[in-house]
């Protein structure tokens, strides 16, 4: 057992999202959201060195050492998976681990809006899963993916950097590639994708132009293509995509995005006041004919309306959803108004009204 393992069993035990170990900082967890020092000594940048490179191998050490970043992932049998980032900084060496629980939880043991069970029956197009780090995406994925996995008989391929959940075959057949480790990019595993017979793939980030005219293609050619980004709202999300192309050729993509598009859902993770843990509220976007319009025409501003008007599809503001929360005395009003899109909406609910001069 690797000395490291420890602070993960603590984890693990003491239910945290993520572990900080810093040169010249006592390790800690973040607890529902927040960051709780751990009682131990301060680590120095070279004791540090050595438990981390405990569990790394010599290829991601050598990365490490030629960059001064590192992702890769970590499992303890029994335990769970963890998501490990190494950074150097001024102190010296540092890490945070991210813990993805080895049990695959429903949409329904989530507690996710009932639509959200349904973009696993999709037979093709794209489906963006949006929201600030940490916002339990990879989660959201992993259900839909689960779902997927249980009731089709397909080829599911998902392509992250590093891998998270790690599903077994049921149903579908189930290929994990990770970047870095076996494939050099995320285009390069969509271009490779597209040989290999898949009929879902999943891709844990949207982060460059031809990663994302991959993943619009792939959804256009009869593919169901699952991926992510850190936008706010669904309407930011269809202009993010579209903004990444150079001017010439969006009049283009804002076709091809219209037709392949099937849902957006962005999402936000909230600290629970009535029992400890974290629920997420959730803004959901469905590609109606009148929203692929709206793409089409380049009218955007209008896709909140839209969604406004369309719960029978089950859509939802992302407002809506934090104020269903708040009303279930589930969040806090602070929470609430921080974490919203009209921070008005909120404002009346406020004890001391904010000083946030941005908001002014």
């Amino acid at each position: 057992m690797a000395q490291i393992d420890a602070f993960f069993k603590l984890m693990h035990d003491q239910g945290a999202s993520d572990l900080h170990l810093a040169s010249g900082q006592q390790p800690a967890l973040r607890l529902n959201g927040d960051i709780e020092r751990i009682k131990y000594d301060r680590l120095t940048s070279d004791k540090l060195r050595g438990m981390l490179y405990e569990i790394t191998s010599q290829e991601k050490i050598k990365v490490f050492e030629e960059t001064g970043d590192v992702d890769f992932g970590y499992e303890i049998p029994g335990l769970a998976r963890y998501r490990a980032n190494y950074f150097m900084q001024k102190n010296g060496i540092s890490a945070v681990f991210r813990e993805i629980p080895s049990d695959i939880l429903t949409a329904e043991q989530l507690g996710l809006p009932p639509v959200i069970s349904k973009l696993a029956d999709l037979p093709r197009g794209l489906v963006l899963v949006t929201g600030p780090t940490g916002s339990g995406k990879s989660t959201t994925l992993a259900a839909i993916i689960d779902q997927a996995n249980k009731t089709r008989k397909d080829h599911i391929i998902t392509v992250e950097d590093p891998v998270e959940f790690v599903h077994k075959s049921h149903a579908c057949i189930i290929n994990h590639r990770e970047v870095g480790t076996h494939t050099q990019t995320f285009s390069a595993a969509l271009r490779g994708a597209l040989r290999e017979d898949p009929d879902i793939i999943l891709v844990g980030e949207l982060r460059d132009l031809e990663t994302i005219s991959l993943a619009v293609e792939a959804a256009s050619t009869g593919h169901l293509v699952f991926g992510t980004l850190h936008t706010s709202s669904a309407a930011k999300t269809v202009d993010r995509i579209i903004e990444v192309f150079p001017s010439t050729e969006q009049a283009q993509i804002r076709s091809t995005l219209s037709d392949g598009l099937r849902a957006v859902v962005a999402q936000v993770l909230f600290k629970r006041i009535d029992k400890k843990g974290r629920c997420a509220a959730m803004e959901i976007l469905v590609a109606t004919p009148a929203v692929r319009n709206l793409i089409r025409e380049s009218k955007t501003h209008q896709i909140s309306s839209m969604i406004q008007t369309g719960k029978q599809y089950g859509m939802q503001l992302l407002d809506d959803a934090i104020m269903g929360l708040y009303k279930k005395g589930w969040i806090s009003p602070d929470e609430a108004y921080s974490k919203a899109n009209n921070k008005g909406i909120f404002r009346p609910f406020l004890k001391t009204q904010p000083t946030d001069f941005t908001e002014a």
